[in-house]
């Protein structure tokens, strides 16, 4: 008899990339011609990343992104299933172009990125299985495909799961339409400064709790992770942790997917908060995704 799965069960919609990484050893401005020391092939993307997140820290992912049918699609599915992510009700569109990505990484792991969104991908949420939410711990989001996001977290909400939303670079019109229907916030740098605009980042924050969200926090690499509740509105910060970056590609993805699965288990907002900046720290030591085991380690230390 097969032992029943306890995990914790996180769906998580967005954006599904397939990333061309080069290592080099510096980004130059064009016209150039360089020399790449190193070069890998992979899923990315916001929600995928925190999808590969949720399974390796220890939950159940669903994964709900588009892709076409064209030469990428299939094996970036493929990719993120192989990860433990369950990819069987992500929507292949036809006649449609996935989006890819180049990721040029220098020898301190800093990054630039440049990203094809992809083509006629749709923007209809008809297509999304919204009932699985309801058997669902916690559901994340990015803004990418925002009219899959807004239905979702709609229904998230109705049902009583707990959400969160990925404040990355956006339209300010997007992010100030989507922020309201999530309980939890956690925004970059740039993302706070789309949402608020002129604002300083304390107040970014109070007008995503005035907004309706019980937890908004903004990411802000080696300075820690700014954070406050609708609860207790005195801004704190949790303290990232000291590590060397090899590639901070992903890292953020990674800390909202281990904030979801915190949310998912039910830790309180300041353990979540050091579980995700764990998670994300060696993410951008390693250039992967750590697991739950390496995660606890780094917290014990």
């Amino acid at each position: 008899m097969n032992e029943p799965d306890l995990r914790p069960i996180v769906v998580c919609l967005g954006s599904v990339v397939m990333d061309h990484t080069f290592l080099v050893q510096d980004i130059v401005q064009p016209p150039s011609k360089n020399r790449a020391t190193g070069y890998s092939l992979g899923a990315g993307g916001l929600a995928a990343n925190a999808s590969v997140g949720v399974a390796r820290l220890g939950g159940r992912c669903i994964f709900w992104g588009r892709v076409g049918d064209d030469l990428n699609g299939k094996p970036l599915l493929e990719a993120l299933a192989a990860q433990g992510v369950d990819v069987s009700h992500c929507h292949v569109a036809t006649h449609a172009r996935t989006p890819v990505s180049a990721v040029l990484v220098d020898p301190v792991g800093e990054r630039s990125i440049y990203s094809y969104r992809g083509d006629n991908l749709g923007t209809d949420p008809e297509w999304l299985p919204l009932h699985l939410l309801e058997t669902a711990q916690a559901f994340l989001c990015d803004p990418r495909w925002p009219e899959g996001a807004a239905r979702a977290l709609d229904h998230a909400r109705l049902h009583g799961v707990p959400t969160v939303i990925d404040g990355e670079k956006s339209e300010t019109r997007l992010l100030v339409d989507l922020i309201p229907r999530a309980d939890h916030a956690i925004f970059s740098q740039p993302g706070l400064a789309n949402y608020a605009p002129g604002a300083r980042p304390v107040e970014g924050l109070r007008k995503a709790i005035a907004a309706g969200c019980q937890t908004a926090a903004v990411t802000r690499g080696e300075k820690g992770t700014l954070w406050l509740t609708a609860a207790d509105p005195e801004p704190r910060v949790t303290p990232a942790f000291r590590v060397q970056a090899t590639n901070t590609t992903g890292a953020g993805d990674v800390f909202h997917g281990a904030y979801a699965l915190a949310m998912a288990e039910r830790q309180g907002v300041a353990e979540a908060m050091r579980f995700a900046s764990a998670a994300g720290g060696l993410r951008a030591r390693d250039g992967a995704t750590p697991t739950r085991a390496m995660v606890e380690e780094l917290l014990r230390g």
